[in-house]
């Protein structure tokens, strides 16, 4: 079914060119909230509607002794705390180069979390969002403005972005530390430090006008698997009620690490920085071991089964059916992967492209040639972009929402995101060819005027009004429909496949038949059931 754009989006684009971006200068007196560890101080913008609170502790500094443990309580205090500015990013390594922070600058105390809410909104009814980021579990910040709440706080809603420990500070796993666990676990750190803001949402946000019995937990990339992997967790059963997963899941060949590998990666890495004992990594900087994660042979650290936050792993979890029973908003993007991956700077040619697979399926190479076919060079990059978008996200993504679509209770909202990025403003590269992997967090989250880089059309705007209208009717009710916005139909068998949503230039519902590249993924790539 496909259905043309309202009239109505002509007063959505002409809001999103007029409203105020939310670094506006506060033009109010700061708002002041009692948390209760003590009162924050924020800062009110009174064009915008909108009050904002910036660098607030949830947890205690992660240094020293507390290195490698799950989060503490955070000490009370006395008088106001300022939370005007952004706290210290986690410590982490350049990796991305389209990363922008504005944080307060690196460091291991980086424990905090940011709220954006309406101005006045003290009643405790608002609904919530809470947005993890991205960075393949080694980077990232909820400084970024891409992850900027003000848009989302202007729909009515309370808006919360939260720093969580990265790399090896956020998940070394090592004997060790289960040995002096309580729980005998190791590693998932930075997912614990996740389930600390959730709690801290819990206590808190009600002060804010937030309805701690209406939380959405949301994210991108290593955010989206972070959403997945707590959806499984009884760490965090009851302190969320609504799922978002942009472009992945702990699944495929995004699934955790036995903890017996994770334990050996460790071990590894900490003979390699000649420690000794765990007193003895906890001694060093953390500049040094930071440096050690990006030499030559180290492993990239990243989930765990580690026994407690997840007991095992979050397939089995899934098709327990054990999992959260909430209502899911997930999906990918168009191009998720790009074929040159494939090829090593070789041409796309039908030879090369049949090497490549055989070098990296072996015996279900045929199958894989099947499904993924490559006949002309034309053919071959629509079908090794395809194979490397499927491969990295794109299947994580259908595997999460097949598994809560069968064994889970509550509706489930499939979407493929369709709009390229146009060219950048300084001519440095022309319009994308699809929607990359995180190229839609700004449409979704509605902060396109935080990308200036970007030569941002008439249509780009249109695109993030309907994804982050989306969002917004999901956050309050579980339903992403709403007045004004085409018709998305919840995961249901028909035709052969299952209803999903194209959102882009032309979004309209349609019946996915991609199931047999899926399930050939499945079989190739498996997830492990333990």
């Amino acid at each position: 079914m496909r259905t043309t754009f309202p009239h109505s989006y002509r007063y959505l684009l002409a809001l999103a060119l007029v409203l105020p971006a939310s670094s506006a200068a506060a033009d109010e007196a700061g708002p002041i909230v009692r948390a209760d560890t003590g009162s924050v101080s924020g800062v009110r913008d009174a064009r915008a509607g909108l009050d904002e609170f910036k660098g607030i502790p949830y947890a205690a500094p992660p240094v020293g002794a507390q290195r490698w443990k799950p989060p503490q309580p955070t000490a009370a205090w006395k008088g106001v705390r300022t939370a005007e500015h952004f706290g210290p990013r986690c410590m982490q390594r350049p990796v991305y180069s389209d990363q922008v922070f504005h944080s307060d600058g690196m460091s291991e105390d980086c424990l905090y979390l940011n709220v954006w809410k309406p101005a006045h909104a003290g009643n405790g009814k608002l609904p919530v969002l809470v947005y993890f980021y991205g960075g393949a579990f080694i980077t990232g910040d909820s400084s970024e403005a891409r992850y900027d709440g003000a848009s989302l706080a202007r729909h009515g809603i309370v808006t919360v972005t939260v720093n969580y420990r990265l790399d090896v500070f956020g998940f070394l796993a090592l004997p060790a530390l289960a040995a002096e666990s309580p729980a005998h676990a190791t590693g998932n750190y930075g997912l614990l430090d996740q389930v600390a803001a959730l709690r801290w949402v819990q206590r808190n946000i009600a002060a804010f006008g937030g309805d701690p019995q209406q939380v959405t937990i949301g994210g991108e990339s290593a955010g989206s698997m972070s959403v997945s992997a707590l959806m499984a967790s009884p760490l965090s059963k009851g302190l969320m009620q609504r799922a978002i997963g942009e472009s992945g899941g702990v699944f495929g060949q995004r699934q955790p690490a036995l903890r017996t590998s994770a334990e050996r990666q460790g071990e590894a890495y900490m003979q390699h920085v000649g420690a000794h004992s765990l007193a003895d990594l906890r001694a060093m900087k953390a500049d040094v071991l930071l440096k050690a994660c990006g030499d030559e042979g180290v492993t990239k650290f990243g989930l765990t089964i580690d026994g407690e936050l997840l007991p095992r792993s979050p397939t089995a979890i899934y098709e327990a059916g054990t999992q959260a029973h909430i209502p899911l908003l997930v999906g990918s993007n168009s191009q998720e992967g790009d074929w040159k991956g494939l090829f090593d700077d070789k041409a796309p040619t039908p030879g090369n492209y049949r090497a490549a697979v055989q070098q990296e399926f072996g015996t279900n190479a045929d199958e894989v040639l099947r499904v993924y076919p490559g006949r002309n060079e034309a053919e071959v990059q629509t079908s090794a972009t395809a194979l490397a978008g499927d491969r990295f996200m794109g299947f994580p993504s259908w595997r999460w929402m097949h598994l809560q679509y069968e064994k889970g209770d509550g509706p489930v909202y499939y979407y493929h995101f369709e709009q390229p990025r146009p060219a950048r403003r300084d001519g440095s590269a022309g319009p994308d060819a699809g929607a990359v992997h995180s190229g839609e967090i700004e449409y979704a989250l509605g902060n396109l005027d935080g990308n200036p880089g970007y030569a941002w059309t008439a249509t780009d705007l249109r695109v993030s009004a309907v994804m982050e209208g989306y969002f917004a009717n999901f956050i309050k009710t579980g339903n992403p429909n709403g007045p004004g916005l085409p018709h998305w139909p919840a995961v249901a068998n028909r035709d052969g496949g299952l209803l999903r949503q194209a959102i882009g230039a032309d979004t309209h519902s349609y019946v996915d038949r991609d199931a047999a590249r899926n399930e050939l993924l499945q079989r190739v790539d498996p997830d492990a059931s333990l």
